[in-house]
């Protein structure tokens, strides 16, 4: 996913393109109000096959809603008229019949206008009282028809879950972000159902570095970076997500860089190495290591350097620590125990262990990398020494031995065309200890 990045001064836009996205009242007598009512009744006089047509009495409110089609939500009233649904008439060319003969509606329509500006209805109810006898509800949905859903409806929030790990998950911010409104949402019914959301999100104080997930401690920031995103979902019929897709722009705040506050219960604290509260997670950290490790004898925990905790629905413990070759082995011992002494000289081990710990439910859930430490050994060099000379012994003619060095460095060939020095004490490059 590409992030696009604008600069701060089109970040004042991002109200007012967020009032666009919103339900907007908008007057009844307007024209395209009009025909989306003149759409949603015809609708509902051709799903009638006997009986006659309604008649529009007033429309009563209105609401438009801006996205990737423009959608008009209203109430209308509507009157039983004198033209029959068979007589090739519509609803404008019939009169009321008399008030005390006549059926009354109320309706309740949403209706999209599309690209080629025509008018669809996607959903309508209507609430028939005839004139003598019992109260009758029609409804209507046309259910291969994209329409609007109420944005805090319960199908969304998976998918409005995922779609804020999809974006944490997939961008280089250095804090997570959350949901902040969800503005527009619409749905399909194919095989399973097409969903459309758009909603925006808002920087936390929690940094990736610190928080591999949302949790209840993230909290928006004043003035951080905002965002709008537009997720598209397929749901097949057993409720999964089987397809998605996602855009979403980001504007900068005023303040890009905010401390995180002083009380954070969901953030990594660091512990004391010897606190004994590493105890259980230090035994599942070498428990882990000696039985992923093919080496023919046990190690031990030598030294802790470092260690943090993290609440996160339970208990996460970070820990650094240095593992010991013991003489204890695997073959002879079916555990590692206390009277397992270090081997002296022995293998060392760099380990870094997560331990997420759900004590309740009696789970841990260790994870232990480590690397050997190199053994360095230091060898004692001659007096004089150095790095571009190397050491010859050499005889002499009384049996006595002479230690020499000599000023040539390792590898290096004499030049093309140069005669070598003259073999005499003074003139070669040996000097005599």
């Amino acid at each position: 996913m590409k992030l696009i990045t604008i600069l701060f001064l089109f970040s004042r836009l991002l109200p007012s393109l967020s009032q666009d996205m919103a339900p907007q009242e908008i007057d009844c007598n307007d024209e395209d109000v009009f025909q989306a009512v003149d759409a949603a009744l015809k609708k509902y006089n051709a799903r009638n096959h006997t009986g006659n047509q309604f008649v529009l009495y007033r429309v009563s409110e209105a609401t438009k809603m801006v996205g990737t089609d423009i959608f008009y939500s209203f109430k209308y009233q509507i009157k039983e008229g004198n033209c029959s649904v068979q007589s090739g008439k519509t609803w404008q060319d019939c009169e009321y019949k008399d008030a005390q003969e006549a059926a009354t509606g109320a309706c309740t329509a949403t209706v999209g206008k599309r690209r080629n500006m025509n008018f669809s209805v996607a959903t309508q109810t209507c609430q028939i009282t005839p004139a003598e006898g019992p109260t009758v509800r029609a409804e209507y949905t046309c259910l291969g028809c994209v329409h609007p859903i109420p944005t805090d409806s319960p199908d969304l929030e998976q998918l409005l879950k995922h779609g804020i790990e999809h974006f944490n998950n997939n961008t280089d911010h250095s804090h997570l972000f959350a949901l902040e409104e969800v503005k527009i949402a619409q749905r399909q019914v194919v095989a399973g159902f097409n969903f459309e959301i758009t909603y925006s999100i808002v920087q936390t104080n929690c940094s990736k570095e610190k928080f591999l997930f949302l949790t209840p401690e993230c909290k928006s920031l004043l003035n951080s970076d905002v965002g709008e995103c537009r997720d598209k979902v397929y749901v097949n019929i057993e409720q999964k997500i089987a397809a998605f897709s996602q855009s979403c722009d980001l504007y900068p705040g005023e303040d890009l860089v905010q401390p995180l506050p002083k009380s954070c219960p969901g953030c990594p604290q660091d512990i004391p190495a010897d606190s004994p509260d590493l105890k259980d997670a230090l035994d599942h950290s070498i428990r882990k290591l000696n039985a992923e490790n093919n080496a023919t004898f046990y190690f031990k925990i030598d030294t802790v350097k470092k260690a943090t905790s993290q609440v996160v629905g339970g208990i996460k413990y970070v820990i650094e620590f240095t593992a010991k070759e013991t003489e204890c082995s695997k073959e002879s011992n079916t555990e590692l125990t206390a009277n397992c002494e270090a081997k002296q000289p022995g293998q060392s081990l760099s380990c870094t262990a997560e331990v997420y710990m759900r004590l309740w439910e009696k789970k841990v859930f260790p994870t232990v990398k480590c690397q050997p430490l190199e053994m360095v050994t230091m060898m004692r060099r001659p007096p004089g020494f150095s790095p571009f000379r190397t050491v010859q012994v050499q005889e002499t003619k009384e049996g006595t031995t002479r230690l020499l060095k000599s000023c040539e460095y390792k590898g290096q060939a004499p030049k093309a065309g140069t005669e070598p020095a003259p073999e005499s004490e003074a003139a070669s490059a040996r000097l005599v200890q």
